[in-house]
């Protein structure tokens, strides 16, 4: 721990005696911190499932650890003295996807849901199934509880239902049965999936919901009635659901204002061709302030919505009549500093609004600029977010970093780069490059219609450079892209289509016009793998939701400052995959299960000097090996990750997708 944070603790420490009320802030501060985090490692393995550990849960207090397997089996474990506390035979006859703990129950309620379509009710001093819910037609993947409400939960199962239940009222599941809230089958059509759900803490009112597609979908459920779907047997698989979708008149109990969509901006227009993959969200979340709604998207990265304040997707949509003088005269653009039109920095008469950069951070933007230089654009863009976080007004930081990203060009670079441009012109309306730069990034996103309005702004504000042979270079690029279509949708791992919703919606025009309205993300956190399980987990890490982790297909964990977006720890957490992780509500204390028969707890190390076995050190190479596995087929990702001796046991069975 350095001497500042020690000064700082202690400071702390010595108020906190004095004055009590800075008690709750000194714990929110001080939970995870930046010496807690570099220090983290493996506390306890603790043994007692015989399979795949697929959901993890805390009580609400962190006292009691419940953790649910492929064998059937609820664990409840002290995790203070390592021990099991009580096991519970559930009665599912597939594997356990979610369990939860009823809320304000004393943690006497357990909710558990499985791949044998059902949910099951326990209660845990009886030592009894209280309930049990067979409304589903397919694997119950998720359960989602609200702080404040005791008496019911929801679910979401891959027959594109999500089931409000309420213990209050028992019944018997039947076709007359109203107990769904969401059929994503009746306006999104019959091979919608329910993924993940999760209920906003401080407005239970609002329901996030992760399909098997790219758009987490924001629902108020007090504009929804609860409806039924149609079950026409017990076992019902994917095809005969497909034919009871065709068959059957769906109640679609929508509004119109009932839903936010979130999205990448990247793939709301255009979804990438994946060879061996589809975009699926594996997990959402909700922070403790319900403001920021984190997506760990399958195929993809980890973002991050802000749900208050919804930023609009970026692209190019200045017709080329709003550069006329009378449009870019001051009356009519505003000056605000950063919250501006796109037309003011296409206008001349607009000044610079970024700021110079203190000392430090001018010598980190250096030392970005040697490894740009150098073509190590991962560790370039390491330190050009560091130094943003510092700085957030410096233009030639944003300019610098979408330079960086365009080089390196991975997953979602390219997008990145172009919001990084937006943000260099909005504070700098005569940074030439960053216009230039907008407009390549726009032709590699292929969409080719706004390159060329970008690339006339460019000619209309910058004559000059129309005959550069770099702008020649682009202009018979983005001609080319514009004259031949196929190229729109055929080539190689970047070539993309469009993600027009399909055909057979039920309810296709309306769909569209969420889809239009889909909001951006705030920021998105690279370096994982996400692409052979559809459980894999995100989650905010401190009190004040200061770090962000996630599991990946190699069998690691993966933690993020969310300030900088910046990876600062890979810790190895599985022989295969990790799946889950869990951070304990008050304590630096994380557990984590995967393809292991394992729960693991994790917690800081002594400052003893000694090594920690499990950080990964060479970060960057790792984080770029796992973008090689993004383009690699998911059976191959399991094959290679085996670490098991004999031949017939492995992660097969434990492949959720």
């Amino acid at each position: 721990m350095s001497m500042a944070n020690r000064k700082n603790i202690t400071t702390h420490l010595n108020n906190r005696e004095i004055n009590e009320r800075i008690n709750g802030n000194f714990q929110r501060h001080f939970h995870v911190t930046e010496d807690l985090i570099n220090r983290m490692g493996l506390e306890k393995e603790l043994v007692g499932h015989q399979g795949c550990v697929n959901c993890l849960e805390w009580d609400s207090n962190g006292r009691l650890l419940a953790s649910a397997s492929d064998d059937y089996k609820v664990i409840l474990w002290d995790p203070f003295r390592y021990r099991q506390v009580q096991t519970i035979s559930t009665g599912h006859n597939g594997n356990i996807f979610s369990v939860k703990f009823l809320p304000l129950s004393d943690d006497n309620i357990i909710i558990t849901g499985a791949g044998d379509y059902q949910v099951h009710v326990h209660d845990i001093t009886l030592g009894e199934t209280t309930q049990v819910c067979t409304c589903a037609t397919s694997r119950v993947k998720r359960i989602a509880v609200a702080p404040q409400v005791p008496y019911m939960f929801w679910s979401a199962s891959e027959d594109g239902g999500i089931r409000q239940i309420d213990i209050r009222t028992p019944h018997t599941c039947s076709e007359d049965v109203k107990n769904v809230l969401i059929d994503l089958t009746s306006y999104l059509g019959k091979l919608a999936e329910a993924k993940c759900l999760a209920i906003n803490p401080m407005r239970p009112e609002l329901i996030a919901v992760g399909t098997n597609d790219p758009y987490v979908r924001l629902y108020d459920r007090r504009m929804l009635k609860l409806t039924n779907i149609n079950k026409q047997s017990e076992n019902v698989n994917l095809s005969r659901r497909s034919s009871l979708t065709e068959d059957t008149d769906f109640e679609n109990n929508l509004s119109e204002g009932c839903v936010e969509y979130y999205v990448p901006g990247n793939l709301n227009e255009h979804i990438k061709h994946k060879k061996f993959r589809t975009l699926t969200a594996t997990y959402i979340t909700f922070n403790s302030n319900g403001i920021d709604l984190l997506l760990n998207l399958g195929g993809d990265l980890v973002y991050l919505f802000d749900i208050t304040k919804k930023r609009p997707p970026k692209a190019f949509d200045i017709p080329l009549s709003s550069l006329s003088k009378e449009s870019c005269s001051s009356s009519n653009v505003p000056n605000n500093g950063y919250h501006v039109s796109p037309r003011s920095y296409l206008c001349s008469n607009q000044e610079s609004v970024s700021q110079p950069l203190p000392l430090y951070v001018e010598t980190i933007k250096q030392t970005a600029n040697i490894f740009y230089e150098k073509k190590d654009y991962t560790k370039a863009i390491r330190l050009y977010n560091e130094a943003i976080s510092h700085s957030s007004l410096s233009a030639v930081l944003y300019g610098n970093r979408a330079a960086a990203l365009m080089k390196r060009n991975w997953v979602g670079d390219m997008y990145a780069a172009l919001r990084d441009c937006h943000t260099t012109l909005l504070l700098d309306p005569n940074h030439i490059k960053a216009l230039f730069r907008l407009a390549r990034c726009l032709y590699e996103l292929k969409w080719s219609d706004k390159a060329k309005a970008c690339l006339q702004a460019f000619t209309a504000k910058y004559p000059s450079h129309a005959n550069s042979k770099a702008f020649r270079a682009l202009e018979n690029d983005i001609n080319l892209l514009a004259n031949n279509p196929h190229l729109l949708v055929q080539g190689n791992d970047n070539s993309e289509s469009e993600n027009a919703p399909s055909e057979d919606i039920l309810n296709y025009d309306q769909e569209c016009r969420w889809r239009i309205k889909a909001y951006d993300y705030e920021k998105r956190f690279y370096g994982h793998c996400n692409i052979t399980t559809d459980i894999k987990e995100a989650n905010f890490f401190g009190s004040e939701g200061q770090y962000i982790v996630a599991g990946s297909d190699d069998g690691s964990i993966y933690i993020w400052e969310r300030s900088s977006t910046n990876n600062v720890q890979i810790l190895k957490g599985d022989s295969s995959i990790v799946n889950c992780l869990q951070p304990h509500p008050t304590y630096c204390m994380l557990v984590t299960s995967g393809i292991d028969p394992l729960v693991r707890l994790w917690s800081p190390l002594p400052e003893d000097g000694q090594k920690n076995p499990r950080e990964v050190k060479n970060k960057d190479h790792v984080v770029s090996l796992n973008q090689q596995r993004m383009k690699t087929d998911p059976f191959d990702i399991v094959f290679m990750n085996m670490a098991y001796p004999e031949s017939n046991q492995g992660p097969i069975s434990c492949r959720t997708s």
